[in-house]
């Protein structure tokens, strides 16, 4: 029963849309309208303007809209840490100039098992944070993180800045991305 309710509400509110953008009929101004679907009743109450209210009073003090994000704690745009993503050609590119980078791979070893990009390293997500010393020698270096399709990877380029790695990359599209438009013979899972 409750999986029709949303849908009846809708119609509801988008009647009122039309209304109001058309100009025809009586809009539900001043009104509100409780539905009681166990009962199939609707009732209608009658409510006034409040004179004091701070949008639509007498003396209005809310004249345009606010940063609802800022408002509610959220940290903006700016405020996130940078995320940056480089594409499977742009790795083959890196690996053929012979740039110095680790590869590092943060998939399961069962998932390595079955598919790796030739050179990375594996070390997975969850056994991260324990083993950042192994990655130390590449704390000023370039690091390129992946998985099998970006997510995990993502994760591990997070934590890793937040360990003071400066130069972090998230391989977009992970080794899916790598077995499409770079090495076909890298099988797909």
């Amino acid at each position: 029963m409750l999986g029709v309710l949303p849908g009846l509400i809708a119609t509801i509110q988008a009647t009122e849309t039309v209304k109001i953008v058309t100009g025809i009929g009586e809009p539900l101004y001043g009104r509100l309208i409780q539905y009681d679907a166990l009962q199939m009743e609707f009732n209608e109450f009658r409510l006034k303007k409040d004179p004091a209210c701070p949008v639509c009073g007498e003396s209005p003090s809310v004249t345009e809209l606010i940063d609802y994000a800022g408002f509610c704690g959220m940290p903006t745009a700016e405020a996130e840490a940078p995320r940056t993503e480089c594409s499977a050609a742009d790795v083959r590119e890196m690996l053929e100039r012979g740039e110095e980078f680790l590869l590092l791979d943060v998939r399961n070893p069962d998932e390595y098992a079955a598919a790796h990009i030739e050179g990375a390293l594996l070390l997975p997500l969850g056994e991260l944070e324990s083993r950042l010393g192994e990655l130390a020698n590449w704390k000023d270096a370039r690091v390129v993180a992946h998985c099998h399709l970006g997510g995990r990877s993502a994760r591990a380029c997070e934590i890793l800045r937040s360990h003071g790695f400066a130069n972090v990359d998230n391989l977009s599209g992970g080794i899916e991305a790598w077995s499409l438009t770079v090495d076909a013979s890298v099988p797909r899972y």
